[in-house]
Order: structure tokens, then C-alpha cells, then sequence
């Protein structure tokens, strides 16, 4: 009877493996899934990496699809609450049936559906996280990531400004969860480097709006730096209460934050703000030719200026194509995964670094880069460092 029930329970692990390997699979189709924030804190970012991998989608399907299959996309939103993307794991996994996870926004709400997804032996490819559970272990073997690390971006973007800026006194304000640990160990570890320590730390919950009691502490220090784990809404409202309080130490915040929505919402207030970053904001009158012509082509199709994480989304489904087309007729999660560890990504024209991939380098780069908003804009104003 023991070794009945072991040979079954072969015989249904065996049945499950072959079935996560062909999932989302057919003669004609190929379903891929994502999960977005659509009505949440960050619903913007959400909109815009939606839109980015829908042009690309439909780019290849006009172009005939992957080795003769067309590309499904089909879309959740989580409105960036970690246990609602646990819901929209579950739906694209158990109900759609998709083939991958691509381009899902979040750090906390990737880690919510991880056991989802690698359960039914599922990839998460190309998260819009810089999380390190994005790329390291456990379940490594079904994880691929493009973006440098915020705890890399920061814990080498620390140092460099306090030596530019001559700062004495670091702090940071960050959000209270996955993202915001992540930023705030990374800026503690650069300054652990140099000799220093965090002066003052300060936190706000997911989707807060009042930043008064964080800026008055921070303030009340005489912080001369402060880093910044926040997102979009957060990082505008942390600086204009800062600069109402007549506080106004330089700001740092990791890539989250890199977009045109912060001098767009923010205005004058938001000059002068640093951001780690990886792909260069897509302007419509950028002086970059190709750049111009792709955001053209993106401004035509939906009606909005596109921005980086556009480029995100449009970037996680075209090395997605790159290695499914390697992959082969016969594409499988395994295939796909040895097409993945040999894969070569050039740099493109939108300024991100090579990329490449092996069975033990499952994050594509660690190459980062600062920019600054100056008069209203985001200007590159360092080159790569890792």
C-alpha cells in the first residue's frame, strides 16, 4: 500500500508539472498575465505599464505573433493591496490559465502571489519591482528580473550625494512595508560605509496623504539629506510639506519615484528632487530621434504622453517575445527558462544597460544611474554605476 501511495503521488506531481508546463499554451496562442494597479495609490504607474505592454502585444501580433502564435494579454488590478493580487494571481492562474506572469507593479504584491504562481510552476518575469525577492532565492529557477535593485540604487547613490552635498545629517522617510524596507536598508548600509549613520527615520502607511508630523520630526533634526521610500503621491506630499515648513534639505528617492507625474503634479515645489533610475523618461520633444518617434507612436495609440514605466511594460513583453520565439515551436516553461539563461539583451534607445542572464544570474543588471528634476524635468545627471 506505501509504495501504491508513492507511485501516485508520482504519477500526480508528474501530471501537474506537465500541466504547468503547457499551460497558456496552444497551436495559436500564447496567454500571458499581469497584474496592475488600476484604481489604487499608484494607479497611474499601473495605467501606463499596462498601456506600454498592450503596444507591444499588439506590435508582434501584427507582426505575426511568436513562431506563428498570437499573444493574449490578460490584465488584473490589485489597486496596489497585496492581498487583492493574491486574488488576481489566483483568477489568471486557475481561471485564464496564463502561460507567465509579466510585468506585475509591486514589491509587496509580487511576494503576496509568489506561492500562486511557483506552485504551478508559473514564471514571474520582468516584475516593475526592484525588490532583491524579485530575482533571489527561494524559487529562484522561476524568477527573472530587469531593474536594479533599490537597495543597490540607494546604498550607492547615498554616499555619492552626502560627498557631493557635503550633508551631516541623513534621514528618510519611507513606506511601511516590502518597498520602504528595502530603500531605507539599502541608504543604512551606504552610509555604514562611509562611516555614518541614519540620524532620524521616519514611516507613513500605503496610500497616506499627510506627511506634517514625519516632515515637522525630520525637520526638528536639522536633516540636511533625506532619503525618500515613496512613490508618486507620497514623494510630492512629503516635499510640498517640507517646503511649506520652510525645511528644505536635498531629497533623494529611489526609482519608484522616477517619472514625469512628480514635476508634472508637483510643480516648482518638486525641483531639485534626485532619483536613482534605469531607462531614460520618454518626452515627446526629446532631442533622441527614436525616442521621439516611439512616444509618438505611444501618444497616437492612447491619447497620453507616455513615461518610463511605459517603457517598462513595453520592455517585460519584448524580452518576454525574445526568449519565447528562442524557445522554440515546442514552448514550456523549461524551454522558455533555457532560452532565459543564455539570453543577451543590447542596450536600447531609451539609455537602459545591457542585460544578460544565466541558470545563476536571474537579475539582468545592476547598473543605476541619478537623475535630478531641473526646471521641471528630469535630466540624467550622472552615468551608470554598480
Amino acid at each position: 500500500m506505501k509504495i501504491r501511495a508513492r507511485l501516485v503521488a508520482v504519477a500526480l506531481a508528474t501530471g501537474t508539472t506537465a500541466w504547468a508546463q503547457t499551460q497558456g499554451v496552444s497551436k495559436t496562442e500564447i496567454v500571458i498575465g499581469t497584474i496592475q494597479d488600476l484604481s489604487g495609490p499608484i494607479a497611474a504607474f499601473g495605467k501606463q505599464v499596462r498601456q506600454g505592454m498592450v503596444l507591444r502585444v499588439d506590435e508582434l501580433n501584427e507582426q505575426g505573433g511568436i513562431n506563428g502564435r498570437k499573444l493574449v494579454l490578460k490584465v488584473e488590478d490589485s489597486a496596489y493591496d497585496p492581498k487583492r493580487a493574491v486574488l488576481s494571481a489566483q483568477k489568471l492562474v486557475n481561471q485564464d490559465k496564463i502561460f507567465m506572469m509579466v510585468g506585475h507593479i509591486g514589491t509587496a504584491q509580487n511576494i503576496a502571489t509568489f506561492p500562486v504562481l511557483f506552485t504551478k510552476n508559473i514564471v514571474n518575469f520582468f516584475p516593475v519591482s526592484a525588490g532583491r525577492e524579485m530575482f533571489e532565492a527561494p524559487n529562484e529557477g522561476l524568477k527573472y528580473a530587469f531593474a536594479p535593485t533599490y537597495y543597490e540604487g540607494l546604498k550607492i547613490a547615498v554616499p555619492r550625494l552626502v560627498k557631493e552635498k557635503n550633508a551631516q545629517k541623513v534621514c528618510s522617510l519611507y513606506q511601511d512595508d516590502d518597498y520602504g524596507l528595502e530603500v531605507q536598508k539599502g541608504a543604512e548600509d551606504g552610509l555604514k560605509a562611509i562611516g555614518m549613520s541614519m540620524l532620524e527615520k521616519t514611516t507613513y502607511k500605503r496610500g497616506a496623504t499627510d506627511f506634517s508630523s514625519q516632515m515637522q520630526k525630520l525637520a526638528a533634526s536639522q536633516c540636511d539629506l533625506v532619503v525618500l521610500g515613496t512613490i508618486i503621491r507620497e514623494t510630492i506630499g512629503a516635499i510640498t510639506t517640507a517646503r511649506r515648513m520652510n525645511f528644505n534639505p536635498t531629497f533623494l528617492a529611489a526609482g519608484a519615484a522616477y517619472t514625469e507625474l512628480i514635476h508634472k503634479l508637483g510643480g516648482p515645489a518638486v525641483n531639485g528632487l534626485y532619483a536613482t533610475m534605469f531607462a531614460q523618461q520618454p518626452y515627446m520633444d526629446e532631442p533622441s530621434q527614436p525616442i521621439r518617434f516611439w512616444a509618438t507612436k505611444y501618444h497616437t495609440k492612447f491619447g497620453d504622453e507616455p513615461s518610463v514605466y511605459s517603457i517598462y511594460g513595453y520592455n517585460a513583453v519584448d524580452v518576454f517575445a525574445k526568449a519565447a520565439t528562442q524557445a522554440g515551436a515546442g514552448l514550456s516553461t523549461e524551454s522558455f527558462v533555457k532560452a532565459m539563461n543564455t539570453m543577451k539583451v543590447p542596450a536600447d534607445i531609451f539609455g537602459t544597460a545591457e542585460m544578460t542572464f544565466s541558470a545563476t544570474k536571474r537579475l539582468g543588471t545592476t547598473a543605476a544611474r541619478l537623475s535630478q528634476i531641473q526646471d521641471g524635468r528630469w535630466k540624467v545627471v550622472s552615468p551608470y554605476f554598480n
